[in-house]
């Protein structure tokens, strides 16, 4: 798979304060990509310099083959964005204001209204922005994000307001978008529905990348201990915390036991991102 974002020891300063630090990162076409950290951790900064908001103290980055920040440039009309805080113009209705971001990326009208009716907007079309709900605003937000099939997804916070029907049908979109091709990054505090959602996490802390993988690497770097349960015959319930090396031969131990129920318990996303968050040196 060719790289969609490539960066290497990228710096972004604002005054003495770097706010992004040498952060050396790549994500494929067709990958999900979470970024994860606190509040203040860089991802926001992260996607602006993507987007070409911001310029770059220093590093390198190149964004679908370009360098980010030419306005002319064909290529940020392949990438849509999805901000923390959606803000449309209350005034318009939900199909103006999807027929103004299928003018600005040389669309046609009826691929906007497909993408309202993909996010189950079809029915509030026809109304006004200002009497839409924080969801509704949220997926509106998805749907222009969406036009033109782009090629890199840029998404901070996408499932705020959402309940967890439309968040199941929001991460159905991100998959379909990323088997069609496109990178997908997308920033999330609810770290339990990033885990079986997305191919690859980044976690941030003060600018820093301090780690970086699939889960099941994330996990091996970790080495945090898996949790054997069990419940024997006779009523008793186990629980064992061991470490990865002793998982199999625990299971032995436990299988010659006759337990009427077995689970292992592998370590969370929310584990593993305390664990590399409290490794990481914050800077002096």
């Amino acid at each position: 798979m060719s790289a969609a974002v490539e960066m290497e020891g990228l710096v972004k300063r604002y005054g003495e304060r770097a706010a992004v630090a040498g952060v050396t990162l790549s994500v494929a076409a067709g990958e999900r990509l979470a970024l994860l950290g606190h509040n203040g951790a860089g991802k926001t900064t992260l996607m602006k310099l993507m987007l070409g908001f911001v310029p770059s103290s220093a590093g390198r980055l190149m964004v679908l083959g370009e360098i980010p920040g030419d306005v002319t440039s064909p290529g940020r009309r392949a990438i849509g964005f999805l901000p923390e805080a959606v803000a449309f113009h209350d005034s318009l209705t939900g199909m103006e204001l999807i027929a103004f971001y299928a003018r600005l990326k040389g669309r046609p009208l009826h691929e906007g209204r497909a993408l309202l009716e993909r996010v189950g907007l079809a029915h509030a079309a026809d109304r006004r922005v200002a009497t839409y709900s924080k969801g509704m605003r949220q997926r509106l937000g998805l749907a222009q994000a969406m036009l033109g099939r782009p090629r890199l997804l840029l998404l901070d916070e996408p499932t705020s307001g959402l309940d967890p029907e439309l968040r199941q049908g929001f991460y159905d979109i991100v998959r379909e978008r990323a088997e069609d091709g496109a990178a997908v990054i997308l920033s999330s505090h609810v770290l339990t529905e990033l885990e079986e959602r997305t191919d690859r996490i980044a976690i941030m802390d003060h600018g820093r990348l301090v780690a970086q993988g699939s889960l099941e690497e994330l996990r091996a770097q970790a080495g945090l201990p898996v949790v054997v349960r069990a419940r024997l015959a006779d009523g008793q319930e186990v629980s064992l915390p061991v470490p990865p090396s002793a998982k199999l031969d625990t299971l032995r131990d436990v299988l010659a036991r006759n337990p009427v129920d077995l689970s292992i318990a592998e370590p969370g996303l929310d584990d593993l991102y305390a664990h590399f968050l409290a490794g990481a040196q914050c800077p002096s």
